[in-house]
């Protein structure tokens, strides 16, 4: 290791009383993290079970902690890196930002779904939603608020500097916190998707491990009403539909549902679902199981009125990306998940983050 890069490592975690530090990659070149320790559901949703939260399970074990990268990444000869002040990284795919995270080592990988959860639920536990970079530059509610500008979209500022806007852009509103969770750029999320309209997930952080998430992994797991695991196209598993016939135009059909049964299958790859994540609902007979609560899937407890929007086709493969961006307004939040899109998207305002655990 570079004994410059390992004093600054050591200022780094001096500075932050250990929450953040340097990682390097099996070249040894240096990523910004931020530790997570350990957590209990319990912890982050009230009347949750004693279990560990699955962002630190990974293949059956349990972990300390998982390390998430600062700021949303850019590219360096094909691999991700989490560094302040840089345009982050764009016009990327699903697969393409797994393997760029992948190649930097053991232990690397695009941040789960689970890990995102995990981290949202912290805020809505602590009751501070990070602001950031929605309204092309600023924050909608904050317009004083703003990033350093690195990219113009239609005469306006577009995206800006990873970590470049004020500390109320931190997932914990300090200057140790995981920057732009909230706008900039939305972010590829590993181990969730949908396949028409079901619901599907990798096991608990099992996505953190490196492993196949393609189209036709046999991984992929769908979830029953009592929140089994089980393979996709079973019987009576969880599924989001619209409550309207969806038709074929190009618009906002309303609020997803979560069902079992489809009864409003979309025909066209038009149409679409959108509304605000704590208003979704379930259709009787079902009780929310805790794993979509855990998961950010589905709302718990008490709304905030945060405003996170949740959108969804129920229509093939829809893969995850969460947080919003430059242009996603009110509706982009730590809490924000789209599932309208297919993996080959890209586009210059969708990006993603690495992360990394010990395997």
């Amino acid at each position: 290791m570079n004994t410059n890069f390992d004093a600054v490592k050591l200022a780094v975690e001096a500075a932050t009383g250990g929450k953040n530090t340097i990682l390097f990659d099996d070249l040894g070149n240096p990523s910004i993290m931020v530790r997570i320790p350990k957590f209990k559901i319990s912890d982050v949703i009230a009347g949750g079970s004693q279990n560990v939260h699955p962002a630190f399970i990974v293949n059956g074990v349990e972990k300390d902690e998982i390390y998430i990268s600062k700021y949303q990444n850019i590219i360096v000869n094909d691999r991700a890196y989490s560094l302040p002040m840089q345009d982050p990284k764009t016009y990327i795919n699903f697969d393409q930002a797994k393997k760029a995270c992948e190649s930097k080592g053991k232990g690397w990988h695009l941040m789960t779904n689970a890990e995102w959860a995990a981290i949202a639920l912290w805020c809505k536990k602590n009751g501070y939603y990070p602001r950031g970079n929605n309204n092309y530059g600023c924050d909608i509610s904050y317009p004083h608020e703003k990033g350093v500008k690195t990219y113009e979209y239609e005469g306006k500022t577009g995206r800006v500097g990873t970590g470049s806007g004020p500390v109320t852009w931190a997932h914990d509103g300090s200057d140790s916190g995981i920057y732009d969770l909230n706008g900039n750029v939305w972010e590829w999320v590993g181990g969730l998707r949908l396949k028409d309209g079901e619901i599907q997930v990798i096991a608990d952080n099992n996505a953190a491990a490196g492993v196949d998430m393609g189209a036709n992994s046999s991984l992929w797991k769908a979830i029953k009403k009592d929140g089994s695991l089980v393979a996709p196209g079973s019987a009576d598993t969880l599924k989001f539909d619209y409550t309207v016939d969806p038709g074929t135009a190009s618009a906002n059909k309303g609020l997803a549902k979560l069902v079992t049964t489809l009864s409003h299958k979309q025909t066209s790859e038009s149409p679409y679902s959108a509304g605000a994540f704590e208003d979704l609902t379930a259709d009787s007979g079902i009780t929310v199981p805790e794993i979509l609560k855990s998961l950010a899937i589905m709302p718990h407890g008490e709304k905030d009125n945060h405003g996170d929007h949740l959108w969804m086709r129920n229509i093939g493969e829809r893969l995850s990306f969460r947080g919003g961006s430059f242009a996603t307004s009110s509706p982009a939040g730590v809490f924000a998940l789209r599932l309208v899109n297919p993996r080959s998207t890209s586009s210059h305002e969708l990006g993603f983050r690495s992360a990394f655990v010990n395997l």
